[in-house]
């Protein structure tokens, strides 16, 4: 997938987790950045853990999936502090 593919998905993503995860006192921009970062870290972790998921479908959920992860972390280190 491109690098432009890949900042879409992540964008979308980033959005989505932000709503699931409700971390409206974190930020859009945030959300956003970490479904980027998400993106690119979680089709890593999901090859490097033997889990195959391809395509535009997949690279959602990857995304999703790792965008929500970092949100609860960044979550528990802003109420920890």
């Amino acid at each position: 997938m491109s690098i432009f593919g890949l900042l879409f998905i992540g964008l979308i993503a980033g959005w989505l987790a932000g709503l699931i995860m409700n971390s409206g006192g974190i930020g859009l921009v945030i959300n956003l950045l970490v479904g980027v970062i998400g993106a690119l870290l979680g089709g890593y972790l999901f090859h490097a853990l033997g889990i195959q998921i391809s395509g535009f479908f997949g690279g959602f959920v990857t995304a999703t999936i790792s965008a929500m992860l970092a949100l609860f972390a960044i979550g528990l280190a802003k109420y920890s502090l």
